[in-house]
């Protein structure tokens, strides 16, 4: 690989850190001051809550840790409750913490970052062995861009959710 491509990967990695840092952003911003109460308002007549909308962007960052060479965040297991197509949080005993989530949240991004940091030309060309999009030519540079994005739109859902739960808005 000429030293051209190599720089052009290497920015396209500083390009996915910071989406992700971006994202982290916008993500505390619309958290800030949300009670657990808050985090579990559903909006009508359909929908996921605060809760498990970062739940799931918190999940979604742990289940690509291992591919970027990263372990997942302890708390795996009760990630998997707010893994895509899981059912909506009816109920408190149904949802973490609000204040645990961000915790793992901030673990996964910290962890999310380190395996972008360390990401080569060829590992961003690897296929990945299972797309969630079922793209049979995913690589890791198509996934981390799906992501990025699936992770941008939920942050800003984050937003509308913080008014639902009767907070102002977070960004102006």
């Amino acid at each position: 690989m000429s030293s051209t491509s190599k720089t052009q990967n290497l920015r396209e990695v500083e390009v996915f850190r910071h989406q992700n840092q971006v994202t982290n952003t916008v993500v505390h911003v619309n958290l800030a001051d949300i009670t657990h109460d808050e985090s579990l308002v559903r909006p009508s007549p359909a929908g996921n809550c605060l809760n498990w909308v970062l739940g799931h962007l918190s999940c979604i960052y742990n289940n690509v840790l291992p591919l970027l060479g990263e372990s997942p965040v302890p708390e795996q297991e009760a990630l998997r409750r707010y893994d895509r197509g899981s059912a909506p949080i009816t109920s408190p005993a149904d949802a973490m913490k609000i204040s645990d989530l961000i915790r793992v949240w901030d673990e996964s991004v910290k962890r999310l970052d380190a395996g972008l940091a360390k990401l080569t030309s060829e590992k961003l060309d690897q296929r990945v062995p299972n797309s969630p999009t079922n793209n049979p030519n995913e690589t890791v540079r198509s996934l981390l861009s799906t992501i990025a994005f699936h992770q941008a739109y939920h942050a800003g859902q984050l937003g509308v959710l913080r008014r639902i739960a009767g907070r102002p808005g977070a960004i102006a």
